[in-house]
This record gives C-alpha cells, structure tokens and sequence, in this order.
C-alpha cells in the first residue's frame, strides 16, 4: 500500500472519529442551527425589534420558540421593559384580538408602567394567536409571557388551547434522543438513594442557569435554588415540569439538610419547620374596621424613592417670606389683556422666577452623580402634579428660555397628560429642579423630600395677607399679601451660602416681577 493511500485512509479514520466523539446534543443543534434562527441572531432581533412609542430602544421579552409535535413556529412575547426603572408592569387595554394581523408599528397592548400607562408597539409582521395575560393582569415581571405571535394565520388556531403552563415548554428537548441505556441509567439513580454530592445536579454548564420566566417565578415562590434543578429543555433549560418534579421529588429538603452546617438538634428543627405547612394568610373579617388596598406600581415607585432619598441625602432647609402684591397686579394686568387667550397662574409666576434664579446661581441648577457633580445648562424644572395613581412630576424643560405664556401652556398640557396618565417617559423623568406647591390648598409652608438626581426642591405655600409696618401709609402700617417659600436643598452640592443667594435671587424676582419681562 502506498505512502499516499495510508495517510487518505488515516484522515478519513481521524475525521470519523471526530464525528462519533461529538455529543449528540451538538450534532443536534448542528442540524437545528441550519433550520431555525440561531438563539443569539433571535435575541439580537428581538431586543431591536420591540419599542415604546417615542422612547429609544428599550429592552423586550421577545424570544423566539422552536416549533414542537404540538405546536408551528411561533413567537413568545414578553412583558417589555419600557422605562429605565420598570422592574413590572400592568397589562391595560388590548390593541389587538386574536387572530388579527399585526404590522410593524401596531399598538399590541397598552402597558402600565411604574409611573405612566403606556403604547407598546410591535415591529414585526404577524398574526397574534394567543393572549396569555389579559386585561387587568397586576405585578408581571420582565420578560413574563404575554403573547403568542405566529407568521402564517393559518397557525392561528393551533393554539387555542394553549395555556401558559406551556409557555416555558415548548422548545423541543435536545437531550430527549439519549440512548435508552442511559434513559435506564438516569431512571435508576433517581430511584436509588442519593448522596449529598449526587442530589446537586446543576441546570447548565459554568454559572449561567437556562431557564425560562415561568419556571423562575415558580422557583421563586417555593424558595428553590435553580442550581439544585436539573433542566430538560434544550441545552439543559429548566421548565415548569422540572420545578414541579423537583418538588415532588422532596429533593430540595434532602439538599438543603445536606449543604447546611448545622448541628444535628437544629437540623432536626430545620426539618422540622420544612415539613410543616406555611400559615394561611387571613383575611380581614366583614367586620373589621378597615380595608388593606393593593399597592400600585406608582406607589411601589414612589416609596422607594422617596425613602431612599430621606435616608441618604444629606437635607438641609431655608424659609423666605415673598411679598406677592406687585405678582398680583401684574398677573391681573396680563390677563385682562389676553381676553381669554390665556389665563396665567401665580405659580406660572413661580417657575419662571426659579428659572431666572437657577440661571443666576447655576450651582443650585446641578446634580449629585456619585463621583462628579453635574452642572445643567438649562433650568428644566419637574412641577409636582397630583394624580388619582400619585405623584409625578412632569418637566417645563428650557423654562429660562420660555415666557411666562409658553410655560403655562405646558404646565397646563403636562398636567392634563399627567392626571390621564398619557406622559411619555421623557416628560417626566430626568430635570434639574423641582417645584411643589400646595398653596391652592390653604398650605402656609412645608419640607418636601429631594427628588433625585436633582439637588433641591421649592416647596411654595399659600399667600395670605398680614400687616407691616409703612411709615408712608396714613395709619403707619399696611396690609399685604405675603406667600412662604422654604427651600431643601443636598448639601453635598448646596452650600447653605448657595441655597441663602438662590432664595434671595427669587424673592427679588417675583417682588420686581417686571423683570421677568426681560
């Protein structure tokens, strides 16, 4: 045999054996790679194929499934991420009923974030088949199933019985084609008892745990560790079936006696409260005098910002009294002469005067960043707004280049969104000061909280009337109308000499509102 024969029959021998050495879930995703889109290319797609009206790239839950013996291809929508602090959402109104065909730029649903309710568009081509999470759905995390979406509308039908149970099952399982050997195999060590080491299966290779969103919000609810689950999807994904199997297996006490350094008496306590039921939560009988309200996402939002803001900015406060008499004559001047094109409000007053002083003292118009402080070049000023969900603060932006008849437009129209809970993101997150005011309610003065990132917030009170001393007046003395302000600034960008200039610069203003004119 020649030289040249041996090496053609080595390579071929070498090349087999390469090929016999590859695990069959490799040869397995091989094949599927040439059938489907790779799951990268679907994320990829996906977290640039969903967006919230007029915001920039948020993050979607999106995922592409394999189609399986009882189900076409399809694809499972996920709660979109449409705010920077959105952890949850509420699902509102749907855009779209079952079987409608869906363009690029539908409005799928409406979604209630943390602080708006807002449009969720859909930038793909389809038909929507199944609705997972109706109208009223509370507290859906990230990525939970909301949707199904499939390309062809004959596929529709297929999954009229499709329940979200299945939705983190669907995938075809690429460890399903083992050899019956090792089906016996796997069948006989769960049978047998295990030891501590054997009853630590992990989900998937290295750190990373697959698993899809059902199957983490069940683990979490009954307290198990997804790196104690041992995945059945592809490329060990670990679905619903496995947490309920897990749980049904008592594995996760066995595991949780076996990883514990305890001694054997509170082992046998832990044990002890393991078996034990959790105590049922009780209602409140028809009796009782009160009524527990449900939390909403605003609120949720709002207490914890606010908490975290009380306890670590450093708060200080500056109280100014204002007299309001020239504001009043001017604003009844302007007004008489606008024949109802407009109507302004003191506190329209009140803005661009903080504008004019934000401008003057840029150092109260800047941020706390962490490692720097950030100085903002125009007074984008947030206006507390009640709503029937809570505060929001929507944004006058560029109120030192606004007349005061431009800022009570937008006041106007901001608060009006606002109470209808139409605000985009961006009109009311971001800023560079806050204003509250409570004077319409007969409020003399109070501290409001921070609002981060900015570094301080003016809280304005009503105007009443008091008596000072005028030397010029026939009686020594004269009534005017005085309105309360008190400043709380951070002092880690604020100096007390800072906040004092600020105030001064405001008062002047509205004293002099001529000025505002300039």
């Amino acid at each position: 045999m020649s030289a040249a024969s041996v090496s053609s029959q080595l390579a071929r021998l070498l090349s087999r054996s390469a090929r016999l050495a590859t695990p069959a879930t490799a040869r397995l995703s091989a094949r599927a790679s040439a059938r489907h889109i790779s799951t990268s290319r679907v994320v990829a797609r996906s977290a640039a194929g969903l967006r919230a009206r007029n915001t920039a790239a948020p993050a979607s839950g999106l995922a592409r499934q394999y189609s399986s013996k009882s189900y076409p291809d399809h694809q499972l929508v996920g709660m979109p991420a449409l705010s920077p602090t959105m952890t949850q959402g509420n699902v509102g109104q749907w855009q779209k009923s079952v079987g409608d065909r869906i363009e690029p730029g539908d409005v799928l649903v409406e979604i209630e974030t943390d602080k708006a309710q807002m449009d969720f568009e859909f930038q793909e081509e389809g038909y929507l088949a199944r609705i997972l999470a109706p109208t009223g759905t509370k507290d859906l995390k990230i990525d939970s199933p909301v949707a199904i979406i499939v390309e062809n509308e004959a596929d529709v039908a297929a999954f009229a019985d499709f329940s979200l149970d299945q939705a983190g099952s669907t995938a075809p399982p690429a460890a399903a084609t083992a050899s019956s050997p090792a089906k016996a195999e796997s069948v006989k060590e769960e049978a047998s008892p295990a030891t501590p080491a054997q009853a630590l299966p992990t989900a998937a290779e290295g750190d990373r745990i697959f698993a899809s969103p059902l199957a983490k919000t069940l683990a979490k609810e009954k307290g198990i560790d997804l790196a104690l689950v041992r995945g059945s999807g592809p490329r060990g994904r670990i679905v619903k079936s496995d947490i309920e199997g897990f749980v049904a297996s008592g594995v996760s006490k066995a595991a949780a006696a076996s990883t514990a350094a305890v001694t054997p008496a509170k082992a046998s306590e832990a044990a002890a409260a393991a078996s034990a039921p959790a105590p049922a939560a009780k209602k409140p009988a028809a009796s009782a005098g009160f009524t527990d309200i449900p939390l909403t996402n605003m609120r949720k939002v709002i207490a914890t910002r606010l908490t975290e803001a009380k306890s670590t900015i450093p708060h200080y406060y500056l109280t100014q009294n204002i007299t309001m008499d020239n504001v009043n004559k001017l604003r009844h001047s302007l007004n008489t002469a606008a024949n109802g094109a407009y109507k302004l409000s003191v506190n329209d007053f009140v803005i661009k005067a903080a504008a004019s002083a934000l401008r003057d003292v840029p150092d109260v118009n800047s941020s706390w960043q962490g490692e720097f402080i950030r100085q903002h070049h125009h007074a984008d000023i947030a206006v507390a707004a009640a709503t029937p969900a809570g505060l929001i603060t929507p944004i006058v932006k560029t109120c030192d280049a606004k007349g005061l008849r431009a800022i009570s437009s937008d006041v106007r129209d901001l608060v009006a969104r606002a109470r209808a809970n139409k605000l985009k993101p961006e009109e009311f997150q971001g800023g560079s000061f806050t204003i509250s005011n409570l004077g319409m309610y007969g409020i003399t003065s109070f501290s409001a909280i921070i609002n981060p990132p900015h570094s301080a917030i003016l809280s304005v009170g009503s105007t009443e009337p008091q008596l000072v001393i005028d030397p010029t007046a026939e009686k020594g003395f004269k009534s005017v109308d005085v309105m309360s302000v008190q400043l709380s600034a951070d002092h880690r960008v604020v100096d007390g000499a800072t906040g004092a200039q600020f105030l001064k610069a405001f008062k002047g203003y509205l004293e002099n509102p001529l000025t505002l004119l300039l």
